[in-house]
């Protein structure tokens, strides 16, 4: 497996960006990972390295550069969650995120160990909404986007990220836990009108009974191995099918 930290050129400034992809030459089907609110650290890239191990060209951005790229201690949780998390994952907008990932296809189509063409994108926590707001800003290129149990999907803002699923032309998904309260029922029901409003074009969401929000993060104290596996699976089936 080949990796590193690159800094991904972009109007904002450099993304610092962990890339990993399987040996050889490629190239290799794209997939970008959104992060959570915690921002990077060891056990989202080994989460990354899952996807180069499965043959794709995989990217996790560091969606906090513009405020240093801080990242925060997943062990304090449910207790304790820093007060900086909590205000950055409010203050990296969509507008913002959509940026960055436009950046992250532009360096991909540079990079001879990507392909161009479809890709998938992945988002856990915060990460859910934006990766449904990259499929919605990118149609051409997003073919598949899950929100692992992604929060605050459904607001009164604007850009909501419920608003953008008729945008986008991918392969939607959405894994819900059942106890997340950035994630209610009237959320799950809010989004599953939406995609089926999209004639023609796949888009599921399914609530998984027991599990906790944070529930595919295995260093986690709610972290649920078999929801975490059965999302994964489903994932790369979508990857299969639609990207590879």
């Amino acid at each position: 497996m080949n990796e590193a930290t690159l800094d991904v050129a972009s109007p904002q400034g450099p993304i610092p960006t962990f890339v990993a992809c399987p040996d050889g030459v490629g190239p290799f089907p794209v997939v970008i990972v959104y992060m959570d609110a915690l921002g990077i650290r060891e056990e989202l890239r080994e989460m990354t390295r899952r996807h180069a191990r499965a043959g794709y060209f995989a990217m996790l951005p560091n969606l906090y550069h513009r405020a240093g790229g801080p990242s925060f201690d997943p062990s304090r949780l449910p207790e304790y969650l820093d007060p900086r998390a909590q205000a950055l994952n409010v203050e990296t907008t969509m507008a913002m995120v959509a940026a960055d990932t436009g950046a992250m296809l532009t360096h991909a189509h540079s990079d001879p160990r990507a392909r161009s063409g479809a890709a998938g994108c992945i988002g856990y926590c915060m990460g859910g909404r934006h990766a449904i707001t990259a499929a919605a800003t990118y149609p051409d290129r997003i073919a598949v986007a899950v929100s692992v149990h992604g929060g605050r999907l459904v607001t009164d803002a604007a850009d909501s990220a419920h608003r953008r699923i008729g945008e986008a032309r991918a392969a939607i998904h959405f894994a819900f836990a059942d106890g997340d309260d950035s994630a209610p029922a009237e959320h799950l029901e809010i989004v599953r009108r939406h995609l089926d409003a999209r004639a023609g074009l796949e888009g599921s969401a399914e609530l998984h009974d027991g599990a906790l929000h944070g529930f595919a993060f295995p260093e986690r104290y709610c972290y649920d191995h078999d929801v975490a596996e059965r999302v994964q699976a489903r994932w790369l089936d979508m990857l299969d099918r639609h990207v590879r």
